[in-house]
């Protein structure tokens, strides 16, 4: 396994060459299983990063600047996550060793707190689970999030959340305080409501109903929650009934935005849809060989087709699609109180 150079942009190293700007040493891992069933057949790596805030690429088509990811890997176990290409930097399979080594930033909380801090950090707006989910079973366990939350909200820093998981709910007091000093942004995917379809490729999330009941218990504790609608799936999750059924839900569930994003497949995610397409669907391989022939995005009628649906089932059911995200207004920096030193994380 490679540690030693892994870097925040791999493909920026020339060959061969060792690099000082590793984010952490292999003498700081250290591995862990656990002998409880919901982790079973999963290893944590567990690492002390040297940086916790990333820049996101120029070309990038998110519309934000900056992460925090705590873990790297991802047991919701999505066969068509995006972030899998990630695991090759490691040396790691990006199929099912995506799914079961999962990297665990243990000092990530310390981390953003010191660089929250710096005089160079200018407060702006930053997007977490944006790579892999940071309500992961993994943060169950690991509890980084309150401790990243808690830095956010003592800085008055802009951030947003987007998840699948339930487990934000145990973060609902910390976002609460933080959105009273910030401008805080939480967003919940969920691409479809067809059980089946959920079985089969999203094995290691939380249903869809239970991720809307996680956006109607925010709104009803004061804290707007937009649902992003991702992936659709082509040929398996774009019948009108389906996308139908699932605006309804958003909807019900008192989503205040719903925007759809269409699946695409980049490298290291194609190849793990493609084989599971193969095994379930044999019959739709030749149809996604020619949607996806020019890249890893559905050609832009495609994608404009499925966006013209969901915005006037949007309407129809009393939802606005989600705007092109605003400038964040960044408020007055509060200095903190003195944070009591940080402490090793330590496992029983």
């Amino acid at each position: 396994m490679r540690w030693e150079n892994l870097t925040e942009n791999p493909a920026e190293i020339p060959t061969g060459r060792v690099t000082d700007a590793a984010l952490f040493g292999a003498d700081s891992v250290i591995t862990r299983t656990f002998d409880t069933p919901e982790f079973a057949g999963v290893t944590f790596h567990e690492i002390r990063a040297r940086s916790i805030v990333n820049r996101v690429p120029g070309a990038s088509r998110m519309p934000f600047e900056w992460t925090v990811n705590p873990y790297r890997g991802c047991t919701h176990a999505c066969v068509y996550c995006f972030a899998r290409k990630t695991h090759s930097y490691l040396d790691l399979d990006t199929g099912l060793g995506f799914d079961s080594q999962i990297v665990v930033k243990v000092n990530a909380p310390d981390l953003l707190r010191r660089h929250l801090a710096s005089r160079r950090w200018r407060g702006e707006h930053i997007a977490m689970g944006t790579n892999v989910d940071c309500y992961q079973r993994a943060e169950g366990r690991y509890r980084l999030m309150p401790g990243i939350i808690e830095a956010l909200r003592d800085y008055a820093n802009p951030f947003s959340i987007l998840t699948k998981g339930t487990l934000i709910l145990r973060d609902l007091d910390l976002l609460r305080q933080a959105a009273e000093v910030t401008d805080v942004g939480v967003s919940v995917s969920v691409g479809f409501v067809d059980r089946e379809l959920w079985r089969t490729v999203e094995p290691g999330t939380p249903a869809p109903e239970r991720r809307l009941d996680v956006v109607r218990a925010l709104g009803e504790a004061g804290i707007e929650c937009g649902v992003l609608m991702a992936p659709v799936i082509p040929f398996l999750g774009d019948h009108p009934g389906q996308l139908r059924e699932t605006v309804r839900a958003v909807a019900a569930a008192g989503a205040t935005s719903v925007t759809p994003l269409v699946l695409h497949l980049r490298p290291g995610a194609r190849e793990w849809f493609m084989s599971w397409l193969g095994q379930h669907h044999p019959h739709l391989v030749r149809r996604y060989e020619r949607l996806y022939a020019e890249g890893a995005y559905a050609p832009k009628w495609y994608q404009r087709r499925i966006t013209r649906q969901v915005h006037e089932l949007a309407e129809e059911f009393g939802i606005g699609p989600s705007c092109a995200q605003a400038p964040r207004r960044l408020r007055a920096r509060q200095e903190p109180e003195p944070a009591p030193a940080a402490t090793q994380l330590t496992l029983l």
